[in-house]
C-alpha cells in the first residue's frame, strides 16, 4: 500500500512532477504510487521507463505498447496488461488490432510451449550465436 502522502519526500515529488509534465497529466497510476516506498527504485524506473519506451525510436509508440502488453500477458501480470492496453487504446489501437495481437499472443504461446516441450533443438540458420551477430 501507498504511503498516505508519498510527495512529502523531494525526490517522489520530484519523479511524480516529471510523471505529470511527461504524460501531461495530474493521474498518476498505482504502479508509481506503490514504487515511491522506496525513491531510489522509483527514480531508477522512471528513468528507465522515459529511455526505452517514452523515447522516440525506431519502433512506433503503438507498437510498444503492444509488445508490453504480450510479454505482461506472458509474465501474468495483470495491472500491466490493463495498463498497456489502455495506453494502446490511447495510442490508436483499433479492437480488430487487439483481436489479432491476442491471436498472436496465443498462437505465441501454444508454439513456445509445444518447441519447450518436444526439446526441439534450434535450426543453425536461426541461430544467433551460429551468425556472429545478435538478433540475425
Amino acid at each position: 500500500m501507498p504511503a498516505p502522502d508519498p510527495e512529502a519526500d523531494p525526490r517522489v515529488k520530484a519523479v511524480f512532477d516529471d510523471i505529470r509534465l511527461t504524460r501531461k497529466t495530474d493521474f498518476i497510476n498505482n504502479m508509481w504510487r506503490w514504487l515511491a516506498f522506496d525513491p531510489a527504485l522509483l527514480e531508477r524506473t522512471w528513468r528507465e521507463v522515459k529511455e526505452v519506451v517514452g523515447k522516440p525510436s525506431l519502433i512506433d509508440p503503438l507498437t510498444k505498447e503492444m509488445i508490453y502488453i504480450a510479454v505482461s500477458v506472458a509474465n501474468n501480470c495483470s495491472y500491466c496488461v490493463h495498463s498497456h492496453t489502455a495506453a494502446a487504446r490511447a495510442r490508436g489501437m483499433t479492437g480488430e488490432q487487439y483481436g489479432e495481437l491476442l491471436a498472436i499472443i496465443g498462437l505465441a504461446g501454444k508454439t513456445n510451449q509445444l518447441a519447450t516441450a518436444l526439446q526441439i533443438p534450434v535450426d543453425e540458420v536461426f541461430d544467433a550465436a551460429q551468425s556472429g551477430q545478435p538478433g540475425r
